[in-house]
């Protein structure tokens, strides 16, 4: 969900400083994997919890963005060091594209390590929160999110997502990131008209349970395409707002 680096490669670390080497790639992999499975299955779970404890679609909302909200920050925390806690395809591909320009990210290779790690975890991590609640293991959703407002919301979630998670590295502030991007989303959830999924991995994964958090999978592309969208916007106004310095001539 974040484009926290792995220490070996942060902005936030001091330059000079000795780095040690990064993970090698099959751990991050599986650090985007569990880190995904287990952003879904909190989803996923909470909002399942949420139904079978009140009516209230209000209150619903309430304990499922709580639970995001803590999740979130404790995934990113704790996997941040290894991955750089992605789980999100929009994220790994916005820093592929900084790092084609000369910042700082993840290669192709790592880009194709990554967005299957995160796609089969955000399966994972539905059939996992569906088998804890007693629900079916797969179920497609039907729950159709297809009306253009949402889909105007997805680009705005997307796009305030990567401006957030850029700003803070050129900034060098992304040690608060975990704070920063998990309050974000928590907040998100209740000013987009979408509910703010904001990472098509997750997307594709809530299309596989029929519960409170699900999607239809008829309405999985289109958010998909907003959310690719939201996320070249977020980055056209990183470049605008955190413009770098020029450099000084000797």
């Amino acid at each position: 969900m974040t484009a926290t680096e792995p220490v070996a490669t942060t902005p936030v670390a001091v330059a000079d400083a000795p780095q040690p080497a990064p993970a090698p790639l099959a751990a991050r992999a599986a650090a985007e994997f569990t880190g995904t499975a287990a952003l879904v299955a909190v989803v996923v779970g909470s909002g399942i919890q949420a139904t079978a404890l009140t009516h209230d679609v209000g209150l619903q909302l309430l304990a499922n963005s709580i639970a995001t909200v803590f999740g979130l920050g404790v995934l990113i925390t704790l996997l941040g060091p290894v991955s750089g806690a992605h789980f999100n395809p929009a994220v790994t591909l916005a820093e592929w594209w900084t790092a084609r320009r000369g910042g700082t990210g993840v290669g192709a290779r790592e880009v194709a390590v990554y967005l299957p790690a995160q796609l089969t975890g955000a399966i994972a991590g539905a059939v996992l929160a569906d088998a804890m609640f007693g629900e079916p293991l797969v179920k497609w959703s039907t729950h159709d999110r297809s009306a253009g407002h949402l889909l105007l919301g997805e680009v705005v979630a997307t796009a305030g997502l990567v401006l957030l998670i850029f700003g803070l590295a050129r900034t060098d502030r992304l040690r608060f990131a975990p704070v920063a991007v998990a309050s974000y989303i928590g907040a998100a959830y209740w000013f987009t008209s979408s509910t703010s999924f904001a990472n098509p991995a997750v997307t594709a994964g809530r299309a596989f349970t029929d519960t409170f958090a699900g999607i239809a999978p008829g309405s999985v592309p289109a958010f998909v395409g907003a959310q690719l969208a939201g996320a070249a916007v977020g980055l056209a106004l990183v470049a605008l707002i955190f413009v770098r310095p020029a450099p000084q001539a000797p």
